[in-house]
């Protein structure tokens, strides 16, 4: 079986950071903040068993190691550029881009588009969806909607609330007020590739952690849909959450909550002649808080 390769932006992190022999110069080129670039070079570094560079207290030099990879790591990118520039088409006057996850475009863009559309009636919308944290190095997003925690999302990139953990089912699971044994004993839904889990939720909360996570998913918004349609309890972000527990398609499983290590995150890139993207973001912020004052706020502050 063939090894599969380290992430991509693990190799733009160490190409940035051996042009500048500095990770905070790289940092600034590629949106990120500095113990970012950092970490993203020292899970290369573990992932090959080498040092690439060699830390001093006035910068960086490269190893020999380091000196072998950077041809290649240049090469590889500037041929994906180029191969991206090929196809990307020319953006119209009057496009407005935006960035973002399947999970937030579900939840929070698609239902609420037309009534900015509405508002604004000379404006285009295109929304690029995003997996990968190097998703929003490469885009040319007016709005990136980044999630992760405020070390990876990269500079200016401003929370739209502190988020909160929260588990969530369907009414029909709920019956009654349910004790933390009860709730433990039920199907656990979690979402995988964040930094936190229902052990951490139940030591926040000082209570016994489950025994066993009978469904992992890949996102926030899926362990969402799962919970919708009776799969289980899910622990999710209230950001995420709050549409549905406003139209009662859900209902929090028991009161309490935790604070969200990632989270949801907007930044405007102001390379445009208008105040579109500027617009927009103050729209979708309110949107997102309005959403959110759905949540009982005891769950917001517990």
């Amino acid at each position: 079986m063939a090894r599969a390769l380290p992430p991509l932006t693990w190799f733009r992190a160490f190409e940035c950071a051996a042009r500048h022999l500095n990770f905070t110069a790289a940092a600034d080129e590629l949106g990120l903040t500095q113990s970012a670039v950092s970490q993203h070079v020292r899970s290369l570094e573990m992932r090959f068993g080498v040092p690439l560079f060699l830390r001093k207290p006035r910068g960086l030099a490269l190893t020999d190691a380091g000196r072998r990879l950077l041809p290649y790591a240049t090469k590889a990118i500037s041929s994906l550029t180029a191969a991206t520039a090929v196809f990307e088409p020319v953006r119209p006057d009057g496009v407005l881009t935006v960035a973002t996850s399947l999970s937030f475009a579900q939840w929070y863009l698609a239902p609420r588009m037309s009534a900015f559309l509405d508002a604004h009636p000379g404006v285009q919308i295109r929304i690029r969806s995003t997996l990968w944290p190097d998703d929003f190095v490469l885009s040319d997003a007016d709005v990136d909607i980044r999630f992760g925690s405020k070390e990876l999302v990269g500079e200016g990139a401003v929370p739209f609330l502190e988020d909160r953990l929260v588990p969530v089912c369907t009414p029909k699971l709920l019956t009654g007020s349910l004790t933390w044994e009860e709730v433990r004993g039920l199907r656990l839904i979690q979402a995988v590739g964040t930094s936190d889990s229902w052990h951490s939720w139940a030591e926040h909360n000082g209570l016994e952690a489950p025994v066993e996570i009978a469904q992992l998913v890949d996102s926030y918004g899926l362990a969402v849909d799962m919970a919708r349609c009776g799969a289980g309890v899910a622990l999710t972000s209230a950001i995420l959450a709050a549409p549905c527990l406003a139209d009662g398609s859900l209902v929090v499983a028991y009161d309490r909550s935790a604070p969200a290590r990632d989270g949801y995150h907007m930044a405007v890139r102001n390379r445009r002649s208008d105040a579109i993207p500027e617009l927009f973001s103050h729209w979708l912020s309110n949107e997102v808080k309005s959403c959110v004052r759905t949540v009982p706020s005891s769950l917001m502050s517990s």
